[in-house]
């Protein structure tokens, strides 16, 4: 009927699927590292709760695609097409494109909007994706099947028509466009976290995957029937996801495995230097306190970048002055020591070890309120 020369679910297939998920091991042992060294701080800044739910987005995404790409023999509970192409596969692509996009507005707003990203902040962008992806998969679960995808018992797969894939595909484009603008936007980030290097670099491996997905699912509407394209097609999309994880955290989970200490010690030194007082000239004229709001709950290193200045800048004579590792930056025991003054004041809230004796009571940067006494001494915004 439709002139189709099938090439049935065979041997290749259980080796893509058997490499395919070593892939997806291998990046769950990275963050499991990552996870059990929460409190090395160039890790702990990489938000690890967003980046760990973007994995299992790219689990689910590889679980859908064993049913559209045709790994597996599509009859009895496989057979339902739109469960496993729409509600898996097409569902959590949009929620891996989605998630990293929160995941650079998040950093977007910390240092370009100089506000905080708390836990009302996620809880809110995070009900903002599931309603969207939500209503789009809903839309075309409620849109006959003839229009979008249904199942074909005589060749045993799932039919997916043209419109459904131009109008996936025109989506997925438009989300990634959307991720780009907020990459252009953190071109100027601080050094440290090193973030828009990593954000071009994933934002190329995307464009690269999507150009791959555009060609193979208009061009070749029928390549689930042909094993090399199928294969192909898996693979990249899971190379594509996993290399994007790897891109986040990578980098500082190798540094801890083999240059732990220094590494950790010139990157908070850098970070001190990046202060906003250089990087974002927020420096004060009245000289009030820089002091964003902290919420101690959330996992995000980068959430809150307060630097405590009081007006006179982060410039090479003040840290000469106020090194916050002490006369040597390499002295690891006594720049470690979080009983040390200045060691971490210049440091983001978030990224602290010790919090002691903020310059406080003044204005907030991001807020008009003062300072006010907590029951432990401390003071909070």
């Amino acid at each position: 009927m439709y002139h189709i020369t099938a090439s049935n679910p065979g041997k290749d297939d259980t080796i893509t699927i058997a490499v395919c998920s070593g892939f997806l091991g291998l990046t769950a042992m990275l963050l499991v590292y990552a996870w059990c060294n929460y409190n090395y701080r160039p890790i702990r800044a990489k938000n690890l709760t967003w980046t760990t739910l973007i994995y299992c987005a790219t689990v689910l995404w590889f679980i859908g695609n064993l049913v559209t790409n045709n790994h597996v023999r599509i009859v009895g509970v496989w057979s339902n097409c739109k469960l496993w192409v729409l509600w898996l596969r097409v569902f959590f692509v949009y929620v891996f494109a989605t998630m990293t996009i929160v995941r650079f507005y998040a950093l977007d707003r910390v240092f370009n909007q100089k506000k905080p990203f708390t836990r009302r902040s996620s809880l809110i962008s995070g009900a903002i994706i599931l309603s969207f992806n939500v209503a789009y998969c809903l839309v075309n679960q409620l849109i006959s099947s003839s229009l979008t995808l249904e199942y074909v018992p005589d060749l045993e797969a799932c039919k997916i028509t043209m419109a459904f894939r131009i109008a996936a595909v025109s989506v997925q484009w438009l989300l990634w466009g959307a991720c780009g603008v907020l990459i252009f936007r953190l071109r100027n980030i601080q050094s440290s976290f090193n973030e828009f290097r990593e954000s071009v670099a994933i934002f190329l491996v995307i464009i690269g995957l999507l150009t791959e997905t555009s060609v193979t699912n208009l061009h070749y509407e029928y390549y689930v029937f042909e094993k090399k394209r199928r294969i192909q097609k898996t693979y990249v999309d899971v190379v594509a996801s996993v290399l994007v994880i790897w891109l986040f955290i990578g980098y500082p989970v190798y540094k801890s495995i083999f240059d732990r200490e220094s590494y950790e010690q010139m990157w908070l030194e850098r970070l001190a230097k990046d202060g906003p007082g250089n990087t974002y000239d927020c420096s004060n004229p009245q000289g009030t306190t820089a002091y964003a709001k902290m919420d101690e709950n959330t996992d995000s290193g980068f959430n809150n970048s307060q630097v405590n200045y009081n007006g006179k800048g982060i410039n090479s004579a003040y840290m000469n002055n106020h090194r916050p590792f002490g006369d040597d930056p390499f002295n690891i025991e006594s720049g470690m020591s979080t009983h040390v003054p200045y060691n971490d004041n210049l440091l983001p809230m978030a990224l602290r070890n010790n919090i002691h004796n903020p310059l406080l009571n003044s204005p907030s940067l991001f807020g008009g309120n003062y300072s006010n006494s907590h029951p432990d001494g401390r003071h909070v915004i």
